[in-house]
């Protein structure tokens, strides 16, 4: 009998399509690896694709429906000539040899491929660097022979990742596309200094459309030219390492942009190369095309893709786009899973799941240090549990549902109605055997359109009343409860902790890529990281609060024990729970302070070690920081007597 890794109950009567999954994912390694490992065979990278040998310039593709392939570029002034012509070898494979001289490093290049009944330009499906033509606006391969010699060792495996999602183009104050060497320079080091052990990085693989936030991948082995170069790449990362912080890959192979001069739509003639064919080849909300997870040769790409990310850039791990698309015929739209029979009601797109399994196996056999996160919404059971115990092996799921939550809250609730026995519930709500990342908000709720946790509590105030020279009620209030809200969300966390770049410290503006709409304006494609350095503004206060919660965090190890709680009270929003030897104490009420609130914990001597209400956090210091709160018995009992004043946090650490 296959073990089944559920101790619920619940799924006792799914077993068999449980073990139909598993038994499908061992069927599909075994006719992939064929004896071998899944790393022996995810090679494609080093097979397809441009390579330079000592003697010569090999070109290789996998285009089955092609009658003809020409090469064309700088070299040809872009002519199908006879003498760059490939020769059909096996199964759907192309081949064309050249003189070293020939190509040089830094010129352009396109396939021209026929078939049938048409033809095109089209970018090698492998190819590793893809620019874009300032003037035309056109995509190009282009070839590059450059190397880099890594300085530092890989990360070690980070157990709980405290991530700093970043966009590379947007980190920059300047309007316009920032640069890998601008982060590694200015922002690397902030992020190590706030205390984040993991970066991961959005929108590196090539897409054409900006705006996209690298959502609409086109060149899946590229990373984006807008930023630099790959060895520029290359070097944020091996500081990164430096610094001890992991880099993780925003991933994407939910989906594929829909271009065809610049993609793989349509790459040899044929509509179902890598995807599938007709409706189900469309994804019906991003208008971009989905992968055809059944077919081997489309397996064997995205394998390779991993480990070429894992290989030559040393990436650290991966944040899995879009899993819940992949995992469902009807990509999850619309669906609230609220029953365990959506996980197993024929809507399930098993060659996605098998895939993804795949992956997650070959990632940890290439680097057992790595890790992998799975962006889903839906919360299929065994999708963050080991595959040797019939889950699909993520290391972690974004817990997205705490975003959902606080959104949800600050719209439908005054701050009166906080429900702090409901708001404990939805933050630790996670199937035990199952890792985690919270999150309050990520890139999602910073889009236009949408609104950061700052920008719901205070609005047009952002931009008049966050100086420190005057006191704005509103603005007291969205500080304070900005505060508590990340501190609530990190403290339950189950396993891990996300931010967004610049929520942190209360971003004023939310994101808004150039496009036709703004007259392709960059003023919201950036950061504004003065503001978090001017002293005479109130943001800095945020930035700071956040530093000193991640390094408490991390000094006492919290994500080794599950929060316990001990006081949920409604009537009085006071909210109190344990985690190893910290007292997370919360007081939601926006009027109410409450003098000798008392509550049994472990007799012992108590200090706080954190407090939103700090004046250097922007609070009042209404509470005393250097005393010692001890425990008294009380008809047998331990018995802790606090301050505890209206809106806001601390956290006390037992010493004795």
């Amino acid at each position: 009998m296959i073990e089944s890794i559920y101790d619920d109950k619940g799924l006792d009567k799914y077993k068999p399509v449980i073990t139909r999954r598993h038994e499908k994912f061992e069927q599909k390694k075994k006719l992939l690896a064929n004896g071998s490992s899944l790393s022996d065979i995810a090679n494609g990278y080093l097979f397809y694709g441009l390579h330079r040998y000592p003697d010569k310039w090999v070109l290789r593709e996998w285009a089955p429906n092609a009658t003809e392939i020409y090469l064309i570029g700088d070299f040809n002034n872009w002519q199908q000539k006879k003498e760059f012509a490939f020769y059909y070898t096996y199964n759907g494979n192309w081949e064309l040899e050249l003189p070293l001289d020939i190509l040089q490093h830094g010129m352009l290049y396109k396939l021209w491929i026929k078939w049938e009944d048409g033809a095109g330009e089209r970018i090698p499906a492998y190819c590793r660097r893809v620019v874009q033509d300032d003037v035309n606006k056109i995509f190009s391969a282009q070839v590059w022979t450059s190397n880099y010699e890594w300085k530092h060792a890989r990360s070690k495996k980070v157990e709980n990742p405290l991530i700093y999602e970043a966009h590379i183009g947007m980190a920059s104050e300047e309007e316009g596309v920032s640069t890998y060497i601008h982060f590694r320079e200015k922002v690397l080091p902030y992020i190590a200094k706030m205390g984040y052990n993991t970066i991961q990085l959005m929108a590196i693989q090539e897409h054409p459309y900006y705006g996209s936030f690298g959502y609409q991948v086109a060149n899946f082995f590229a990373p984006s030219s807008r930023f630099g170069t790959p060895e520029e790449l290359k070097e944020l990362i091996d500081e990164a390492h430096r610094l001890k912080i992991s880099v993780v890959l925003d991933i994407v192979h939910s989906h594929a942009v829909r271009n065809e001069t610049d993609g793989l739509s349509r790459f040899d003639g044929t509509f179902d190369l890598y995807f599938h064919d007709g409706e189900r080849g469309m994804h019906p909300v991003w208008n971009s095309r989905c992968f055809d997870y059944g077919k081997n040769e489309v397996l064997s790409f995205l394998l390779s893709n991993c480990k070429y990310w894992l290989e030559e850039f040393r990436f650290d791990g991966f944040r899995f786009d879009g899993v819940t698309s992949m995992m469902y015929y009807d990509h999850g739209i619309g669906r609230d899973f609220v029953d365990y029979s959506m996980y197993y009601d024929g809507n399930q797109d098993e060659d996605a799941i098998a895939y993804l399994t795949l992956a997650n196996e070959l990632i940890h056999e290439l680097n057992p240090e790595a890790i992998t996160i799975a962006e889903d919404v839906s919360g299929m059971p065994g999708l963050a549990s080991p595959i040797r115990k019939m889950g699909i092996g993520f290391d972690f799921r974004m817990a997205m549902g705490i975003a959902d939550f606080w959104v949800k809250l600050l719209k439908t609730k005054f701050d009166e109605e906080w429900h702090v026995g409901d708001m404990f519930y939805e933050l630790t709500n996670k199937r035990k055997e199952e890792s985690t990342i919270s999150y309050v908000e990520s890139h999602d709720q910073a889009m236009v359109g949408d609104k950061t946790i700052i920008f719901r509590l205070l609005d047009s105030l952002m931009y008049t009343d966050m100086n420190v020279f005057k006191r704005n009620p509103k603005v007291d209030r969205g500080i304070a409860l900005h505060k508590i809200i990340r501190l609530a969300t990190i403290s339950t966390a189950g396993d891990g902790y996300l931010n967004f770049m610049g929520n942190e410290f209360g971003h004023p503006e939310w994101i808004d890529f150039p496009r036709e709409g703004n007259d392709w304006s960059y003023k919201y494609a950036r950061r504004q990281w003065g503001l978090e350095k001017d002293t005479n503004l109130r943001y800095h206060f945020l930035s700071e609060f956040e530093s000193a919660m991640l390094k408490v965090i991390k000094k006492h190890s919290i994500f080794s024990s599950r929060p316990f709680a001990i006081i949920q009270s409604t009537k009085e929003q006071i909210l109190i729970f344990k985690r190893k030897n910290l007292i997370f104490v919360f007081n939601f009420s926006p009027t109410k302070s409450y003098t000798d609130y008392a509550f049994e914990i472990d007799r012992g001597t108590y200090r706080i070690v954190l407090n939103s209400d700090d004046s250097r956090f922007d609070g009042f210091d209404l509470i005393q920081m250097d005393y010692n709160y001890i425990t008294q018995p009380e008809k047998g009992k331990n018995i802790l007597r606090l301050y505890i004043p209206a809106r806001s946090a601390f956290v006390l650490h037992k010493t004795e």
